[in-house]
């Protein structure tokens, strides 16, 4: 009955719409309830998961990530990966996944992701005489990058979801790998496509212009260098590079490019203020549900359940896998890193899965979950930016999924393509 009531309140209160912090809360607060426990233990939960001085580091990567948005680092990274693909077939779709991949290298957020460059690419790529379905279908699932490559918020919320243990640097450069293959199987998805429809290329502009959209793309490219390369050489843990990221943004978007004005300034303190409480009431509720789940062993009944299905870790990661992405379908990221992975990682682990490889695996399937309906945050805001219906964009986006879904497999099922990159660290 304490299950019943659990996860019965909600899935009914997620059913009628309400904020998904408040179904966290109020679920847990009703199962305490009934446990006979004491109602200040949601709030001791709520507080000590908050309380967790790695999760510094999110606000700072997000405002920072906001100050470069606003501060023209996007216009000038869509233009250097215009000279590096635009000369491919499909043109402007290409540059839009290889601006994907620098952006989010930037921003760490597939939601910014998909609104910085969704933004400049999606109207030029309709004058261009691409279709708008096209364009967002690249920009939509092209967010999912961001996800995988440092700085990617998700990861450090894993790492604290999994009690923080796992470093953050490992998780950090085991996503790079699977961030590349995802943006090939992308590009290939788009050339197919873009053939298909007979849709041109761009001129190349010549390695003297390419040098020069580089250099001016340099300031921006280097935030990427001090966040990896600080946290994986240990110069300094990620709540401290996330604070260098922040005022170096600040230097490059007032004295470099010197196109922050203090407007943009403010609203990018507010916006981020705004996601920072957002975020942090999401996780901190998620930390009272996923302490009942372990209250009540839900991850000890797990793998017994799986263990009696099969012994095959091959199954059990395709068993986790497909529920992963059901659920991903109705719910958002973050609060599902903080509430699966007290479930999922015990039971991967008992199977033989690194903790590392796991985490990729994990992000790289929910993030294929924002960009599917009903409640995928990233298709809404690049269906805003095209200004389509979704039923539009989901008719013709499933090459774009069927290349995700390809690239989950292939990082499901061989390991050292997560594992290869941080071991060479140890």
């Amino acid at each position: 009955m304490d299950l019943w009531i659990l996860f019965g309140s909600f899935v009914f209160l997620l059913a009628i719409g309400t904020p998904v912090a408040f179904c966290l809360g109020i679920s847990s607060f009703a199962t305490i309830l009934y446990l006979g426990l004491p109602p200040v233990v949601v709030f001791q939960r709520l507080n000590s998961g908050v309380s967790v001085f790695a999760l510094m580091a999110i606000p700072f990567f997000i405002y920072a990530g906001d100050l470069m948005v606003r501060g023209d680092i996007a216009r000038r990274l869509v233009a250097l990966a215009g000279a590096m693909v635009g000369h491919m077939r499909g043109g402007l779709g290409q540059v839009n996944i290889m601006a994907s991949v620098m952006f989010g290298g930037v921003s760490g957020s597939a939601a910014a992701d998909a609104s910085a460059v969704g933004g400049l690419m999606v109207p030029q790529m309709k004058e261009r005489g691409y279709a708008v379905d096209y364009a967002v279908n690249i920009t939509v699932v092209a967010s999912i990058i961001a996800l995988m490559i440092p700085p990617s918020h998700n990861m450090i919320i894993y790492s604290i979801a999994a009690g923080g243990r796992i470093s953050i640097a490992d998780l950090f450069t085991a996503g790079i790998v699977p961030g590349f293959i995802l943006a090939l199987s992308l590009m290939v998805a788009a050339w197919f496509v873009a053939r298909r429809r007979g849709y041109p290329t761009e001129a190349f502009p010549g390695f003297s212009a390419l040098g020069g959209l580089f250099l001016n793309a340099v300031p921006g490219l280097i935030l990427i260098a001090i966040i990896f390369g600080g946290v994986r050489s240990g110069i300094f843990t990620a709540s401290e590079s996330s604070n260098i990221a922040v005022v170096y943004a600040l230097l490059v978007t007032f004295l470099i490019y010197r196109t922050l004005s203090w407007h943009d300034f403010v609203e990018a303190t507010k916006a981020a203020v705004r996601t920072t409480a957002m975020v942090l009431m999401v996780i901190g509720c998620a930390a009272s549900f996923g302490w009942l789940l372990a209250y009540l062993r839900v991850p000890t009944a797990m793998v017994a359940l799986l263990k009696e299905i099969s012994d095959d870790p091959l199954i059990i990661l395709l068993l986790i896998n497909v529920t992963l992405l059901i659920l991903g379908t109705f719910m958002d990221m973050s609060p599902l890193i903080v509430i699966t992975t007290p479930i999922f990682l015990p039971v991967a682990t008992a199977f033989g899965v690194d903790p590392v490889h796991f985490g990729v695996i994990l992000i790289l399937n929910l993030g294929i979950g924002l960009c599917t309906p009903p409640v995928g945050a990233v298709l809404f805001v690049g269906c805003a930016v095209g200004k389509i219906p979704i039923w539009q964009a989901m008719r013709t986006i499933w090459p774009f999924y069927g290349a995700a879904f390809a690239t989950l497999m292939l990082v499901t099922y061989i390991p050292q393509l997560s594992l290869w990159l941080p071991s060479l660290f140890h």
